[in-house]
């Protein structure tokens, strides 16, 4: 049991640590790129770089993470990004934004990797009577990157520039690799000495389509709480900006208190989520907390003052964390960690592909109608579509491969 949570001590502190690092490298990547180029679309181009490097990698990343030792994928894939990270300054430097761009795309494919890949060596080497706990706790932490991110990476500028924030990521990462190096290595699938083809991208293609028709109340709830908690919030908030300035006419210093707010709802609803995760079913984090999320939402998009938005903001980055705590649980539980990586990479992508056209969209709608009409409409959407999620986890068991959790 001790030796359970030593592990699960180490894996927290690795995400932790790199999750803080991500956000300072985020920032400091855009003051860069605005320092030296002064251009608004050049830093705006950064933002497209992450579902191109979904859309390339998710189709035969998951194949390679379930035969492969996740845990020696996830410390390589650390040292990647560490290395590329600390050498973006002398690529900016030189003048070539074109190496700078295919260094950030590097980078963000080596992210899209290691998400499917950590995500089965958690749910591997945590019993399932720790995961509440642990994703509860998991979900604080990338809460308190959220703030202590932009927190350190401001200090960082006040003692050095930019570009030591980079170096400081790099490390970050470093750091992460190596206290990964002290998990344990988790056995290896049957499959992992079959060669890699595009035979096998087809076999494996099957193997997701078997499974998805077999457990189809598990994919429902999957497809749903991506659409509602990943897809249409990202459609949204590419508005986001653009609604407090030019609708709720704000100004920059109150623009920046409804952020504040939305950090203090993540904070407190993470803590109080953590305390309260064992007494609390997993379909009522999953189900009620994509709920409020929708109705947070809601609040912001009618939103016509100040005080109104704030509200919104505080409500739906609260309920956040249980449902994002509730959806890891349940996934972990009812997706075979056999084939996690191949149903996580080949959904991902499906992700990415509706993200990027619901953004679209959600921007034409602004062009030709009004930003509050396609934020209000994209609220809406979202609202229907947590109402449905509700219903598929809450009616009687169809699928005989779920779990319902208590």
């Amino acid at each position: 049991m001790k030796k359970h949570w030593r592990d699960m001590s180490i894996l927290l502190g690795a995400i932790g640590i790199a999750n803080i690092g991500e956000w300072i490298y985020m920032i400091a990547l855009h003051l860069l790129i605005f320092q030296e180029t002064g251009s608004v679309l050049a830093v705006t181009a950064i933002y497209m770089l992450r579902p191109a490097a979904a859309l390339l990698t998710n189709s035969w990343s998951g194949s390679l993470i379930d035969r492969l030792n996740q845990r020696n994928v996830m410390i390589s894939l650390d040292i990647t990004r560490a290395i590329l990270i600390a050498c973006i300054p002398f690529a900016l430097f030189s003048g070539h934004l074109l190496i700078l761009y295919v260094m950030v795309f590097l980078i963000q494919m080596a992210q899209a990797m290691f998400h499917p890949a950590s995500m089965v060596y958690m749910t591997g080497l945590i019993p399932a009577g720790n995961r509440k706990r642990f994703n509860a706790i998991r979900s604080l932490l990338q809460s308190g990157g959220f703030l202590l991110g932009p927190a350190v990476a401001g200090l960082l500028f006040l003692i050095g520039t930019p570009v030591f924030s980079m170096y400081v990521n790099a490390i970050c990462l470093f750091i992460s690799a190596l206290l990964t190096l002290c998990l344990p290595i988790l056995s290896r699938s049957a499959e992992s000495q079959k060669g890699f083809s595009l035979s096998m991208l087809m076999e494996d293609a099957k193997l997701v389509l078997r499974f998805s028709l077999t457990s189809r109340q598990v994919m429902a709830v999957y497809l749903l709480f991506s659409a509602a908690m990943t897809v249409l919030p990202t459609a949204i908030d590419s508005l986001e900006t653009a609604f407090a300035k030019e609708v709720l006419m704000l100004t920059n210093t109150e623009y920046g208190l409804l952020v504040s707010m939305a950090g203090a709802g993540i904070i407190l609803g993470a803590c109080l989520n953590s305390v309260i995760v064992e007494r609390l079913p997993v379909s009522i984090m999953l189900g009620v907390g994509s709920l409020f999320v929708a109705f947070g939402y809601l609040i912001y998009a009618f939103s016509s003052t100040l005080l109104v938005a704030a509200v919104g903001f505080f409500v739906l980055a609260f309920f956040l964390a249980f449902a994002n705590t509730g959806f890891m649980t349940f996934y972990q539980t009812n997706i075979p960690v056999e084939v996690m990586g191949r149903v996580t990479s080949f959904y991902a992508l499906c992700e990415a592909i509706l993200t990027i056209g619901m953004t679209g969209i959600s921007g034409g709608v602004a062009h030709v109608l009004s930003i509050r009409t396609s934020v209000i409409t994209g609220c809406i959407c979202m609202l229907l579509v947590c109402l449905f999620l509700c219903f598929v986890i809450f009616r009687p068991l169809t699928d005989k491969k779920i779990v319902r959790l208590t």
